[in-house]
């Protein structure tokens, strides 16, 4: 990474500088040399966000009031010469199921079009803590329900690097934000791929957590026992950046791990040499011949780097699909049911047909004489997913896959026909079922369409995940591939 001295000395040279494609690294630098007030920036992220959110709809709300009085709040501390978070300052798309105090939260839905919370989710108000700016709340798929972006309520998001196509979801206008330079990185939620689908048809990197490293408390339900709450960054040391500020027990969510803390950017730069990466068989049968090729690139050039590349089997993901669809619409309707419009919001008739569907499924597999047929059957296989990742995790450091089976589709390719909607989470929902890290990053282009890749790890290995990804990155250089809009 570039030092402070130079980042400063390259900015101070350039004529008319560009605030709108830089790092949180390269952001926090040039705020601590005092090269860029944080107002400037908010206002150059909050004008293009204007500007291009008519294009793309990554934005149901911009929170243009809110952004400005953050940034004018980290001015002031750097006038009175306090020491700052890394975070400080920094434009923040926050994904509309993240509870915001006093700013409309809608989860996509019509049901909550006019709902606007009393407190902030844990991710928010420790962002708040860490001086974020927060420039508004991204579009998604209703409830986080999708693979497109093209559930929401409010008009699906398009893809920057093709208008023509989708994002991926449910996290699509945190993606979109981001990879158009709306915001310096964005939050979201993964349920069954809903951060890591969008960063691989995005170029940009997604982190889907431990299950459990991040506190849950303030999030919008879908699947409580599959919901991890992560992050989009363009660069993999930002988002080792922001997991330092969200990641950790909480006392108002049960299910986050006491387990102890690290600093995610130490020692990232250490490399791969003598890791054991897997390469799970089961992942690349019957994927796309040019994205097969662009992940066996990779693995090339991980090994020329000093790793070691082994052929794993995960015998049960062929289950992943069937189980996760039978699990996730049991709990989905069970979290809907408090949408009643009785105690707040709209009446379920606002519902849209994605959310309709799942509640059908979901109350259908949990019914009498159908729960142990099913849901109980379901979670049994879940248990045997879970053992093939532990295993395999005894034979390597950690494994390397797809993240999509496809390109980044076409808008309305997919949408009437949710079978092959719900078969474009084939490679993500398992790692959501056994509850491991997996963090993605950009491995290449095809025709100008990013391709994702995804490292899995062992429970709370993220801080190895980082190491991997960024010695790909460092080498290949692929994030700076910005779209042309």
């Amino acid at each position: 990474m570039k030092s402070k001295g130079n980042i400063c000395a390259r900015f101070r040279r350039m004529k008319n500088p560009n605030l709108s494609d830089l790092t949180i690294k390269e952001v926090g630098e040039l705020i601590a040399g005092k090269q860029i007030k944080a107002t400037d920036l908010a206002k150059a992220y909050l004008d293009r966000a204007e500007k291009l959110n008519r294009k793309l709809n990554a934005y149901i709300t911009i929170c243009g009031e809110m952004a400005l009085a953050q940034a004018e709040k980290v001015d002031d501390l750097m006038a009175d010469n306090q020491k700052l978070s890394p975070l400080a300052g920094i434009p923040f798309g926050l994904k509309d199921n993240f509870l915001t105090n006093g700013i409309r939260t809608t989860a996509a839905s019509k049901v909550l079009e006019d709902y606007i919370p009393v407190y902030d989710a844990t991710t928010v108000s420790r962002l708040k803590d860490a001086n974020a700016v927060f420039i508004g709340k991204t579009n998604h798929d209703a409830w986080a329900h999708g693979a497109s972006g093209e559930n929401s309520d409010f008009g699906n998001t398009l893809n920057p690097y093709d208008t023509g196509r989708v994002p991926g979801g449910s996290s699509s206008g945190s993606a979109a934000a981001l990879a158009a330079d709306m915001c310096i990185a964005a939050t979201g939620t993964d349920t069954g791929g809903s951060i890591r689908q969008p960063s691989g048809f995005c170029n940009l990197v997604g982190l889907k957590p431990t299950y459990g490293r991040v506190s849950r408390y303030g999030i919008i339900a879908m699947a409580s026992s599959l919901d991890t709450v992560g992050h989009l960054t363009k660069t993999v040391y930002d988002s080792a950046l922001i997991l330092n500020t969200t990641a950790g027990l909480d006392e108002m969510d049960a299910t986050t791990s006491p387990e102890a803390l690290v600093d995610y950017t130490d020692g990232i730069e250490s490399g791969v040499r003598g890791l054991k990466i897997g390469l799970p068989k089961e992942y690349f049968a019957g994927l796309n011949p040019d994205i097969k090729k662009v992940i066996m690139d990779a693995t090339k050039k991980l090994e020329s780097l000093g790793a070691q590349i082994v052929d794993i089997s995960l015998p049960h993901t062929e289950y992943g699909v069937a189980t996760y669809y039978i699990i996730q619409p049991s709990e989905v309707s069970s979290n809907l049911a408090r949408y009643d419009g009785i105690r707040f919001g709209n009446p379920r008739t606002a519902f849209g047909s994605e959310a309709k569907r799942r509640i059908i499924l979901g109350t259908f597999t949990l019914s009498s004489g159908y729960y142990d047929a099913y849901y109980l059957k379901a979670m049994k296989v879940r248990r045997l997913i879970r053992e093939d990742f532990i295993k395999s995790f005894t034979k390597v450091d950690c494994l390397l896959a797809p993240v999509s089976p496809t390109l980044p589709f076409k808008i309305g390719e997919k949408v009437n026909d949710p079978l092959q909607m719900y078969l474009a989470d084939a490679y993500t929902v398992n790692i959501n079922l056994a509850g491991v890290p997996s963090l993605v990053i950009p491995a290449g282009f095809i025709d100008g369409l990013p391709v994702g890749m995804q490292i899995i790890g062992p429970d709370f290995t993220e801080k190895q995940l980082y190491q991997v990804g960024y010695a790909y990155e460092q080498e290949t250089q692929l994030y700076k591939e910005r779209p042309k809009l």
